[in-house]
């Protein structure tokens, strides 16, 4: 039976939705019947693509359910995929180690990473990109926001704590800025769907002490997807995880979502720096949202210059005042 993060070797059957998967070198390389490809068994959740998952037993035909090389069986796929379907594949073998073990890629990197002695910022800020939903502008908003960061002369960090492997998003925000950037598939998990709260956040501890010792001012830790999706929900949740959070940014596709977002997160004990995301192409959703809202907005031109600095150090130091004042009284 396998699990998630199980290689193995499967034959292309079918091409359906994907006709490309991306190689160790980041390409994107066309794929066709009869191909032979390696891949690691996991599961998706992706609003905008598909919904798949690890078989509980063998099948005769396989899904490719991400570019990324995500392999699975498919549960749904979104409307504008229906007549393509998915890519189907057939299972060659498992790659096994010397003793005949599978290998798992969530197992698989055991490195300890060293590093030169060098003073650390023990307390960099981190801040969250959160969305409405999938294609809301988190990724998008994130490397705007390592931009400015990068002007300001600080130094960001990204962090893509959830989600389907694919390098495009990390790839992005460094290209954008980021001093380090990386993802949960560094510590070998082909997709975060379906873990536990728990794993979630162990995942996330060892990501944060991987980026330290880059010595960021900001860590920008993206979290997939929008916020009733299942591990998004535990996450935004989960007190210990919120309390050690200076901030977020909200992405929404419309003014009606960005509100009623930020209000959820409000409600959580949140610290909303700013709403963006798709909505903010749109003069007219920009004005609703200044208008029925005191959420402040924040367009790529906000994002990507110097003076955000000056807009994180107003919400920040106002909320570590507010709660320095709630202690004491």
């Amino acid at each position: 039976m396998p699990k998630a993060g199980d290689v193995a070797i499967f034959k292309v059957k079918d091409i359906g939705k994907h006709n490309r998967i991306q190689s160790t070198n980041g390409n994107n390389k066309y794929i066709l019947p009869g191909d032979l490809i390696m891949g690691a068994f996991g599961n998706r959740y992706a609003t905008e693509q598909m919904e798949g998952y690890v078989p509980d037993t063998y099948h005769n035909s396989y899904h490719i359910l991400g570019q990324g090389g995500a392999i699975g069986i498919l549960k749904s796929i979104h409307t504008k995929f229906e007549l393509v379907g998915p890519t189907t594949l057939s299972l060659i073998g498992y790659l096994v180690h010397e003793n005949g073990e599978v290998i798992n890629t969530k197992y698989l990197n055991d490195e300890i990473t060293t590093y030169k002695s060098i003073p650390l910022n023990t307390d960099p800020k981190v801040i969250l990109s959160l969305g409405t939903s999938m294609d809301s502008g988190k990724t998008t908003s994130a490397a705007f926001l390592a931009r400015g960061l990068k002007l300001a002369k600080k130094k960001p960090a990204y962090i893509k704590l959830t989600g389907t492997v694919y390098t495009k998003d990390k790839n992005m925000v460094s290209d954008y800025g980021a001093t380090i950037s990386l993802d949960f598939s560094h510590f070998g998990f082909p997709s975060t769907y379906m873990c536990s709260t728990h794993e979630l956040l162990d995942l996330y501890q060892n990501l944060i002490d991987y980026v330290k010792p880059y010595n960021p001012d900001y860590i920008i830790v993206e979290i997939a997807d929008g916020l009733l999706q299942r591990e998004t929900y535990a996450l935004i949740h989960h007190k210990n995880f919120m309390n050690k959070v200076s901030g977020a940014l909200f992405s929404s596709l419309d003014s009606m979502s960005a509100i009623a977002g930020a209000d959820m997160l409000t409600e959580l004990g949140c610290n909303v720096i700013g709403v963006t995301g798709l909505f903010t192409i749109s003069p007219l959703l920009v004005d609703e949202v200044k208008q029925k809202s005191n959420y402040h907005v924040l367009t790529e031109e906000n994002l990507t210059s110097k003076e955000i600095i000056d807009t994180l150090n107003k919400k920040i130091n106002y909320l570590e005042f507010e709660n320095k004042m709630a202690v004491n009284s």
